[in-house]
C-alpha cells in the first residue's frame, strides 16, 4: 500500500528563511527517483535545484511560480510504497536525507519522526490535468522559443516590467535575451500598456497620494498589484526583499555598528599591467589583472594582520583570524554578489585566477551555492569596471575593511622626474577604526599601491 510522504523546503542554510519558487521541475503525476530535482528556487543569496528526498509518484505541489515559501512550507507530496511506481521505492520510504543539490548528503536526525500520511490528499488540493494547448500563434511561438533560452531571473524581469519577450531581439551570444535587453524595451516603453494585468512575480505597488480617498489604501496595504510599467504621479513602491533587501540589511548594518574611516591614494599601474602581460605571454593559465590585485591584497594582510579580522560586539574583543578568505564583487543579472575565495592566502596569482573566474561563472549562471557567498574575511571592490575612478566602499559586515580599486587610465604623471602618461589608478580603502588606528590602515594602503607600483616588491613575501 502506498503511503504518501510531504516534502517541506528544507532549511536553507546561512541564515535564510524563506525562497522564491522559480521553475518547478516536475508535474503532478510524474514519478521521480530519490534525490532528483523538483523545483529551483531562488534565495536572497543563490539559485539553487532542491532535490526531493523520496522516490515514488508526485500527487500535489504547493506555491505557484513566483511564490515567496518560508522554510519548513510544504513543497509537494510524493506516493511511496507498493504501488507507487518509482525508482528506488524502497529507499524512499526513509528518504536520502539530501538537502540541495552541491550542498551534501545530511543524514535524519536520530529519532526524527517522520510525518506519514495514510492517505493522499483529497483530488481537489492537486491540480487539475490540463488540456491539450491549441497551436500557439507565430507570436507566442516566437516567445516561447525566447523564455526557452534566457535565464528565469530575465523572464521574471520582463514579467514585472510587462515586456513582451517574443518581441525582442537579444544582445548576447546566439540572440540571448539579456536582462540589459529587458531593461532597454521597457526604458522605451516597450512594456505593458496601462491596464493590463501584471502577470505572476514581485509585488510592484502604486504609492497613493496624501490627498487620495481613504477608500485607496487598502488596496496597498494588501499588496494589491499594480503594473510596473503604469505611469503614476504618486511613484512606486518596490519591495526590498530577496537578494536587495539582504543587501540593504547588511549595508544598513554595516553603516550603523561600524565606525569607518576611508583613505585614499593614486597610484602609477604601468608596471603592473607590463607584469601581468608578460606573465601571460609566457603561455600556460592566463592570470586576471584582480587576481593580481587579489595576490597584492593577501601579501599585505600578511604584512597588516590587524585588518584581517572582526569584533565580537557581546564579548567586546577583536578577533584577529588566521585565514585570509577573500570576497571579491561580481555584477550579475541579480544584482551584485560577493564570492568568497578560501584560503586566498595559501594561493598564487594563477590559482587565485582560476578560482575567482569560478566562482564568478557560477555567480552569473545563477549556480553558486550560499556556502560561496559568506564567510569572508576581507573584500576586494573593482569598481573600476563600471569606468569610475573613485568610491567610498561600506565595509561588508562583519568584516573588519575593504579595499576600492577605480578604472586604470591614462593620465599625466611624474614618473623618474619628469612629465610623462602613464596609467593611473585610484585606490580607497574603508577600515573599522575599532581594530587599527590611522597609521595601519595607511600603512597597508601605502603597500598596496607600492606593489601596484612595483610588483617586484611582492618577491619579498613570496
Amino acid at each position: 500500500m502506498a503511503v504518501v510522504r510531504e516534502f517541506t523546503l528544507p532549511d536553507l542554510g546561512e541564515g535564510l528563511t524563506e525562497a522564491q519558487v522559480v521553475r518547478w521541475l516536475v508535474a503532478v503525476g510524474d514519478v521521480v527517483a530519490v534525490d532528483q530535482p523538483v523545483v529551483e528556487v531562488e534565495t536572497a543569496k543563490a539559485m539553487v535545484e532542491v532535490p526531493c528526498p523520496y522516490g515514488g509518484v508526485v500527487t500535489a505541489r504547493f506555491g505557484d511560480e513566483g511564490t515567496e515559501l518560508p522554510v519548513g512550507a510544504p513543497l509537494l507530496t510524493v506516493a511511496v510504497g507498493e504501488t507507487a511506481t518509482a525508482p528506488d521505492a524502497g529507499a524512499a520510504e526513509e528518504g536520502s536525507g539530501n538537502v540541495l543539490v552541491g550542498y551534501g548528503t545530511q543524514a535524519p536526525a536520530a529519532g526524527r519522526r517522520r510525518r506519514v500520511r495514510p492517505q493522499a490528499r483529497p483530488a481537489a488540493s492537486a491540480p487539475a490535468p490540463a488540456a491539450p494547448a491549441p497551436a500557439p500563434e507565430p507570436e507566442a511561438a516566437d516567445e516561447a522559443r525566447a523564455v526557452a533560452v534566457i535565464s528565469p531571473l530575465v523572464r521574471r524581469l520582463a514579467r514585472e516590467r510587462g515586456v513582451d519577450l517574443g518581441r525582442l531581439h537579444g544582445s548576447g551570444p546566439d540572440g540571448l535575451i539579456l536582462r540589459s535587453d529587458v531593461e532597454q524595451a521597457a526604458a522605451a516603453g516597450h512594456g505593458e500598456h496601462p491596464g493590463h494585468p501584471e502577470p505572476s512575480g514581485h509585488v510592484v505597488r502604486a504609492v497613493p497620494s496624501a490627498a487620495a480617498p481613504s477608500a485607496a489604501r487598502p488596496a496597498a496595504r494588501t499588496g494589491r498589484r499594480t503594473t510596473a510599467g503604469r505611469k503614476n504621479t504618486d511613484g512606486l513602491r518596490v519591495p526590498l526583499r530577496g537578494a536587495r533587501g539582504v543587501v540593504a540589511e547588511k549595508l544598513s548594518r554595516s553603516r550603523r555598528e561600524i565606525p569607518d574611516a576611508t583613505c585614499w591614494v593614486d597610484a602609477d599601474a604601468t608596471e603592473l599591467l607590463a607584469a601581468r602581460h608578460a606573465m601571460n605571454a609566457s603561455g600556460g593559465a592566463k592570470v586576471s589583472l584582480l587576481a593580481l590585485l587579489a595576490r597584492i591584497c593577501t601579501a599585505a594582510l600578511a604584512k597588516y594582520p590587524e585588518l584581517n579580522a572582526t569584533v565580537d560586539t557581546e564579548a567586546h574583543e577583536i578577533v584577529r583570524l588566521p585565514d585570509v578568505h577573500l570576497g571579491f564583487a561580481a555584477q550579475t543579472d541579480r544584482g551584485l554578489v560577493v564570492p568568497v575565495v578560501r584560503d586566498a592566502h595559501a594561493r598564487n596569482a594563477v590559482e587565485l585566477s582560476v578560482e575567482m573566474a569560478r566562482l564568478t561563472e557560477a555567480a552569473r549562471a545563477g549556480k553558486i551555492s550560499p556556502a560561496e557567498l559568506t564567510g569572508g574575511t576581507f573584500t576586494l571592490n573593482n569598481y573600476g569596471v563600471f569606468g569610475v575612478d573613485g568610491s567610498t566602499p561600506i565595509i561588508n559586515h562583519p568584516e573588519a575593511a575593504m579595499l576600492g580599486v577605480g578604472r586604470i587610465t591614462p593620465k599625466p604623471w611624474v614618473h623618474q622626474g619628469e612629465l610623462a602618461v602613464r596609467q593611473v589608478v585610484q585606490l580607497s580603502f574603508t577600515f573599522d577604526h575599532r581594530v587599527c588606528d590611522g597609521g595601519t590602515a595607511g600603512g597597508f594602503l601605502r603597500y598596496v599601491a607600492d606593489c601596484v607600483e612595483q610588483p617586484a616588491v611582492l618577491l619579498r613575501t613570496v
